[in-house]
């Protein structure tokens, strides 16, 4: 087992990751931002070195800077937890190199599941079910057109580099779909470097499910189950909960089974999750790897009794799976709720200032990974993650009813909150049935979805992306010229406003 690890990482998942390293009796590194000085994992780590700049390049998406601290503190291993660097084909590459370990899966395994056009063609050789749709390599307009209407409508065009819903767009009919190419393209090339997009089949009443993969270096690849994360707003997940509501014993084994199947297609390794989407018929189909830990995890290690985190560390440094599938199961019902500092009533805006007090529910089983603490100043600088509400009941009803109780115990003053939104999704009638979809928010919540007062929202996105391309050309050219190994020389794979992507 190593000895010392740096995490490379800020907020709830660096707490975590350094307390199952200090269970583990590993030493443990912490870097923070000059904004982060005060946070809780920097309190907590063995040792802390200050990064600077809080701009997530000069400071959390450093490459050169964060590989001279691990080798200055001894490092033998990098957890990059998730967003930031996590799913950077270059840093897990450069780690490699310099004779660090990547706490993760291989480079070219993140670089090949990076691209959403790739990892559907190498799952369709594997037999994994894949959403029908074109992924060829026409990029013309008039081509994508005929491509279209021969999938028919409607349908998805959605950017192969893309990720959080950017470069995403719905089409109905064949009059739109020229205009929805061409819109897609743009705030792709804007977004992430690539114009490239894929057109695919819109599925009817539509389901996210994911599964949990631990995957070790002696062939051994296993599943931890599902979990439904359909709640959504703005595409990002808020609500996530295991077994899902419309999970039945044969589906759950055919998914479990395409999971392993997608993951040993790839020589996958470490933690991952193969995400599909389901339709109103059951039916299922890959749409994406993601080759890191999941903000969603704890679901899954309440349910299973498996702490994942560890067994990352495990895998990483060599160590076997003793974990068989056959002997896997699960107890109970788990919900997570993310606790946001934004304000559902503004359109979901993130909100800043200063903690003036934090009080967290407790009880049995009742978990909170948390990254905040009173007096704590939250910045413009990261997501508005404040930290992951997590409770275990005995089944799906009770859940819902601990979580709300748990929501309505949980006290944040100083910045505004997510959590009495929350709470109305989980009272919702629909909700309690089951009968939940990615557009369940649209649907029964979309007067939230809109600006209530100053700039229109799409204003503001607007006049964010200028001022962030302005910035990015300035840094793109000063980083691709002083530092070979700069995350800028790989935007087309890094997911900017996914779930949780950029801290």
């Amino acid at each position: 087992m190593f000895k010392k690890v740096l995490i490379v990482n800020r907020g709830e998942i660096a707490v975590r990751i350094i307390k199952a390293c200090q269970e583990l009796g590993i030493k443990t590194v912490a870097i923070y931002s000059d904004v982060d000085k005060n946070t809780p994992h920097v309190l907590l780590a063995d040792e802390t070195i200050p990064l600077g700049d809080p701009t997530p390049i000069e400071s959390y998406l450093n490459i050169p800077k964060i590989i001279e601290i691990a080798e200055e503190a001894g490092a033998e291993a990098i957890h990059p937890g998730y967003g930031f660097l996590a799913e950077n084909p270059d840093f897990a590459e450069t780690c490699s190199k310099r004779g660090i370990t990547f706490i993760g899966p291989k480079a070219e395994v993140i670089g090949l599941m990076g691209d959403k056009i790739a990892a559907k063609k190498t799952m369709e050789k594997a037999g994994v079910p894949v959403i029908p749709g074109y992924h060829g390599n026409k990029q013309d307009v008039d081509s994508l057109v005929k491509e279209g209407e021969e999938i028919g409508f409607p349908l998805l065009v959605k950017a192969a580099a893309g990720g959080g819903g950017k470069g995403m767009r719905i089409v109905d009919n064949i009059d739109s779909l020229a205009e929805a190419i061409e819109s897609a393209k743009r705030e792709s090339k804007s977004s992430f470097g690539d114009d490239t997009v894929f057109l695919e089949k819109y599925l009817d009443k539509p389901r996210h499910i994911e599964f949990q993969i631990l995957a070790d270096h002696h062939g051994n690849t296993i599943h931890l189950f599902e979990r439904e994360c359909s709640i959504q707003r703005r595409h990002q997940k808020i609500i996530e909960e295991t077994p899902s509501p419309v999970m039945n014993p044969k589906l759950r084994e055919k998914m479990g089974e395409a999971a392993i199947r997608a993951a040993e297609a790839v020589g996958y390794t470490n933690a991952g999750t193969i995400e599909f989407m389901v339709d109103g018929k059951l039916n299922f189909y890959f749409m994406e790897m993601n080759t890191r830990l999941q903000v969603e995890h704890p679901i899954t290690e309440m349910t299973t009794g498996v702490d994942l985190v560890k067994w990352q560390l495990k895998i990483a440094s060599g160590q076997k799976l003793t974990l068989k599938q056959k002997d896997l199961i699960q107890r109970g019902h788990a919900i997570e709720c993310r606790i946001y500092a934004e304000d559902p009533s503004n359109g979901f805006l993130p909100s800043v200032g200063t903690l003036k007090k934090v009080e967290e529910p407790s009880g049995p089983n009742i978990r909170v990974d948390s990254g905040i603490s009173p007096n704590l100043k939250i910045t413009p600088y990261y997501d508005p993650l404040l930290s992951k509400l997590v409770v275990l009941a005995e089944n799906r009803e009770e859940a819902i009813q601990k979580m709300i109780w748990a929501l309505s115990h949980y006290i944040v003053l100083g910045v505004t909150t997510n959590i009495s939104f929350l709470k109305k999704v989980l009272a919702h009638e629909e909700f309690k049935r089951g009968n939940i979809t990615t557009h369940f928010i649209d649907t029964y919540f979309k007067e939230y979805l809109q600006m209530k007062h100053g700039l229109p929202l799409d204003a503001i996105i607007a006049l964010a992306v200028y001022d962030a391309m302005h910035l990015r050309k300035q840094e793109v050219v000063r980083y691709k010229e002083a530092d070979p190994h700069s995350p800028w020389r790989y935007v087309g794979r890094w997911r900017v406003g996914g779930e949780i992507d950029v801290h």
